[in-house]
């Protein structure tokens, strides 16, 4: 029977880290008991660090190392992870230690006990004060306008068994979208585990940029709340435009010239009906527009990631 656990390495600019967190792994397993392949997946990176991953495949047989044609993030490299592997079941890591080893020892025995949703969850962080409140608010947002639920603290890795696996490979596209956003959505009684996310020296090169990229994706993927926000905004200002042409109606059949004693004078009025409604305009199309370009991208059939060939 298949009990192997692949363990999926995101490696970007990894090339000093590399074999000291396969080393550090290959311990703890060993220890544990738990057969695992290590899929060392390169997102693109520009220095050493796939030749470094192809020396470790050749002393290790359980080490594959792959590259992808150019840096598309660390989503994109699990669901390239995801169709590379050949464990029962499956899990990712990052190249820092900010996920501990131990919970991944954690997420296996879970997975022995028939559990085929792992998630472990952050109790703390310690990123930084400003970094840690742009968190807490990205996950309160998110669990509150969309139709997933983050654990307290969000979540990165998480342990999925073969069945979600290929589900993964089969079912999902992955352009605009994330592993975790899926895997949350997926249902499958998820168990979760705590744990308390320890500091790092190391720069992280998850850059704004790519941060900005991922909060849009997650919340267009998984909300239809600007929709509905759209709607709302369209019959709250319908109402009330009814109510303001009945009201100037009464005023002119009335005679009168002003509102509560303040002199209205028409050119004013349409001046800023029309910036409101422009703005308004403006602002939905540019909400629309958004999800028409998801849907432009997906139908558009381009793979989410390439793998190159090995020489």
């Amino acid at each position: 029977m298949n009990k192997t656990l692949s363990i999926i390495f995101l490696s970007y600019y990894s090339e000093k880290r590399v074999e000291d967190v396969f080393c550090k792994t290959k311990e703890v397993m060993e220890r544990e008991n738990i057969p695992f392949e290590f899929i060392i997946v390169d997102d693109g990176s520009k220095d050493n660090s796939y030749d470094t991953a192809l020396e470790l495949e050749k002393k290790h047989e359980n080490v594959k190392a792959f590259q992808l044609s150019k840096n598309y993030t660390a989503h994109y490299a699990k669901f390239a992870g995801f169709s590379l592997c050949l464990g029962a079941c499956a899990t990712s890591m990052p190249d820092d230690f900010q996920q501990p080893l131990n919970t991944y020892v954690e997420m296996y025995r879970q997975w022995e006990k028939g559990n085929k949703l792992v998630i472990p969850y952050r109790l703390s962080r310690n990123d930084g004060f400003i970094k840690d409140i742009f968190s807490k608010i990205f996950y309160k947002i998110m669990n509150a306008l969309s139709d997933i639920k983050y654990p307290p603290g969000g979540c990165d890795v998480f342990l999925i068994d073969r069945e979600l696996i290929d589900i993964f490979n089969t079912k999902i596209s992955p352009i605009n979208t994330s592993t975790t956003i899926e895997v949350l959505r997926m249902g499958f009684d998820p168990v979760f585990i705590p744990f308390h996310r320890p500091k790092v020296k190391s720069k992280s090169r998850w850059t704004f940029k790519k941060k900005l990229k991922y909060a849009a994706d997650s919340f267009f993927t998984s909300s239809n709340f600007p929709i509905k926000l759209i709607i709302f905004s369209g019959f709250i200002t319908s109402f009330f435009s009814i109510l303001l042409i009945i009201t100037t109606i009464l005023f002119k059949l009335l005679g009168e010239k002003s509102i509560g004693g303040f002199s209205v004078p028409g050119w004013a009025t349409i001046v800023i009906f029309i910036s409101l409604f422009s703005g308004l305009i403006l602002f939905s199309l540019g909400i629309i527009a958004e999800y028409i370009w998801r849907i432009y991208e997906e139908v558009k059939n381009r793979p989410g990631y390439i793998i190159k060939k090995k020489d």
